[in-house]
């Protein structure tokens, strides 16, 4: 178990958990790590718009430069964007502070090797240990410090970057798209990217206040964004969550496509183009059932790991995979990005339309999805529900109910203290029966 960490990167309430000590700490802590040789290190830090940013933003700073590391400040970047600086600026170390798509009283620290992925466990363990010991002595001497600064061109590089992805003679032209940035990271670069490629671009989201981060629009509230497409009669819409790391797809009818068939679209198309490196991608235990049968079908395979897109790209890296994702939208193509990219997710797909000349309703629509009821249940601090036997026995009764044809997963949330209980199968009544039994279980030891 570690301290601080959870499944993507540090989280929690800003000013409570993820306070300006800890920032300081983190700073020091991660920068003494990634001191390797000799040279000048440097880090890049990027945020998304949550009023938290600047108090976090300026520990983090107090905190590299107290070690002697630089700091190359970028202001409001997607995720991946700061990922990809990290590389393309031969950073030692790149930082994103966001708390992706939690309400605005929530931030996180993200941190990203000098090679743009996500740290491993060894890693961040060893973080955690410098976190809790006195560094006093292991600072930099006065003439040692290190300096920060503002780069202004970051927008433009990130712009450039995402629409290198697709072939350089492919246009949106003739595209109407409703782009919805969660008032989060991308508010400025999505649109910019979707113009430049020859779309007509109505944006939403994108007056971030330093609150509004999430409320209501993004792609964990996409019915602000299903009305804009149906009230323009638009052919697309792409809602980004607050630090765009992932997507939702609406279609001309205003219905969504989740991660799963986005997955299926890019997987078939990459299969026809022979680009996959492996017969197959790699997805989580959340992905549909469906998804696995119509790749199936395909003659493609899918191999799923623990929830998290980290996991995901620990396993694609590990056995040379270029395509998975989750069913929440974190679609990675390592083959561009080293971590879930919401944008150039989203293009991949737009190329896909472009090329077919079909409705975005033909093309995403692959398979049909099995039952799948998804509910949380909350519980206190420090409390271990699926420890109690009346919640042991319910989940064993579950599963003999389901049986081969269905499956069920129930796993702690690794940011919140919630515990997800999902199921499917052919039977949705099962199904859902299923699911409220299990949580009623939960419910009552919670209490």
């Amino acid at each position: 178990m570690r301290k601080y960490f959870g499944t993507d990167g540090i989280r929690g309430r800003a000013n409570g958990v993820i306070t300006p000590e800890l920032a300081l700490k983190v700073g020091q802590a991660a920068g003494l790590v990634f001191q390797r040789g000799d040279h000048r290190h440097r880090v890049v830090i990027g945020k998304d718009t949550r009023l938290s940013g600047y108090m976090i933003e300026t520990a983090l700073v107090a905190g590299f430069t107290s070690v002697g590391m630089d700091v190359l400040l970028l202001g409001p970047m997607p995720t991946p964007a700061v990922a990809m600086l990290t590389r393309s600026m031969r950073a030692d170390i790149g930082v994103m502070i966001s708390a992706s798509h939690n309400p605005f009283e929530d931030n996180g620290i993200k941190i990203f090797g000098p090679d743009g992925f996500k740290l491993s466990d060894e890693v961040e363990r060893e973080i955690e240990r410098l976190i809790d010991t006195s560094l006093h002595t292991k600072l930099a001497g006065s003439n040692d410090l290190g300096r920060a600064k503002r780069i202004e061109s970051v927008h433009a590089r990130y712009i450039e970057f995402a629409k290198r992805t697709l072939p350089r003679n492919l246009t949106l032209d003739g595209l109407r798209v409703v782009v919805d940035c969660a008032n989060g990271a991308a508010y400025r670069v999505a649109p910019e990217t979707l113009w430049e490629l020859g779309a007509e671009v109505i944006a939403i989201g994108t007056e971030p206040d330093g609150f509004n981060i999430n409320r209501d629009v993004g792609s964990t509230a996409p019915e602000a964004l299903v009305g804009k497409v149906r009230e323009l009669r638009a052919d697309i819409g792409i809602a980004l969550d607050g630090d765009a790391d992932r997507v939702l797809i609406v279609d001309e009818k205003g219905q969504r496509v989740d991660g799963d068939q986005l997955m299926a679209v890019v997987a078939r198309s990459w299969q026809e183009d022979q680009r996959l490196t492996k017969n197959g991608i790699v997805a989580t235990i959340m992905s549909n059932l469906g998804l696995e049968r119509y790749l199936g079908g395909l003659g493609l395979g899918m191999v799923r790991t623990a929830v998290g897109d980290r996991y995901v790209l620990e396993h694609m890296r590990e056995h040379g995979y270029n395509l998975g994702g989750e069913q929440s939208g974190h679609i990675i193509m390592s083959d561009y990005a080293t971590t879930g990219d919401g944008l150039v997710a989203a293009l991949q797909l737009l190329s896909v339309v472009q090329r077919q000349q079909r409705p975005v309703s033909e093309v995403c629509h692959c398979f049909d999805p099995l039952p799948q009821v998804l509910k949380n249940v909350r519980y206190g601090a420090g409390g271990e529900p699926l420890r109690q036997d009346s919640v042991v026995t319910a989940i064993e009764g579950a599963r003999q109910r389901l049986g081969e044809g269905g499956r069920l997963v129930i796993r702690p949330s690794g940011t919140e203290p919630v515990i997800r209980v999902m199921a499917e199968g052919d039977d949705r009544d099962l199904v859902v029966q299923v699911v409220d039994d299990v949580v009623e279980a939960l419910r009552k030891v919670a209490a």
